[in-house]
């Protein structure tokens, strides 16, 4: 069991709350809608809207959302403005790249600092904590619904990297060029993914002892409930055997 699949395991039952799942709609929102504005709203011409729609159809969110969010970047709705900011903190032996989408600079700025000083974070210098991660396609499912073998089955025919089951939970990482052609292989075997996106994972995880994962999940968990923050990576990696305190 790697301790991404541990971690993504967490994240599952985490969010299977109704409020948890309200979040995750409108961070989606917001990026298809930046996505949109960027590069305009035909997905074919626009690699990264279509990374965002496959994220949220693997989210099962409503298509009304996604093409409202369209719409709204591309101007034929009324939409807000966002801006991307990065941030990159260090905590202990662990470290952390958030990714902000945010209509108010200095609120996202202050909300994320705050939150790191509270856990006892600081901020690291650019780039030192980018370079210890690479982005890479990750589909989580339902492991009661669907076999293993049947998933692993359509993975392979995507070429992911990796397939692995953690409490019903299960995990498929693929390369990030690949993450469409792993998308479309367990669409056309109907498979439904409960989350899909482009990730990013250390290249040497660190393994924390019980307490100090417990503190960094915690701060990871914090972060993501501010609405200004749209993705938290870590190069921890979650040990064997541990349990999230209820």
């Amino acid at each position: 069991m790697s301790g991404h699949s541990k971690w993504a395991t967490i994240k599952h039952k985490k969010g299977a709350a109704d409020a948890k799942r309200g979040q995750m709609f409108t961070k989606l929102i917001k990026e298809i809608t930046i996505a949109a504005r960027i590069g305009g709203g035909d997905q074919e011409g626009n690699p990264r809207l279509r990374t965002a729609i496959l994220k949220a159809r693997g989210a099962n969110m409503p298509k009304d959302n996604i093409t409202n969010a369209i719409k709204k970047g591309t101007g034929e709705l009324e939409g807000v403005n966002y801006e991307e900011l990065s941030y990159e903190a260090r905590l202990g032996e662990a470290a952390l790249f958030i990714e902000v989408l945010t209509d108010n600079r200095n609120r996202a700025a202050a909300d994320v600092r705050n939150i790191l000083t509270r856990a006892g974070a600081d901020l690291a210098k650019a780039g030192s904590v980018a370079r210890l991660l690479t982005r890479k396609g990750v589909f989580t499912v339902d492991g009661e619904k669907f076999p293993l073998e049947k998933v692993e089955e359509a993975a392979i025919e995507g070429n992911a990297e990796d397939v692995s089951e953690s409490d019903g939970v299960i995990e498929i990482t693929s390369a990030a060029e690949d993450f469409e052609a792993v998308a479309k292989a367990l669409e056309a075997a109907s498979i439904e993914t409960t989350s899909a996106e482009i990730s990013m994972l250390p290249e040497a995880p660190v393994t924390l002892n019980d307490n100090e994962t417990a503190k960094m999940l915690r701060l990871i968990e914090r972060l993501e409930e501010n609405d200004d923050v749209q993705n938290v990576y870590s190069n921890i990696e979650v040990p064997d055997g541990f349990e999230e305190e209820e």
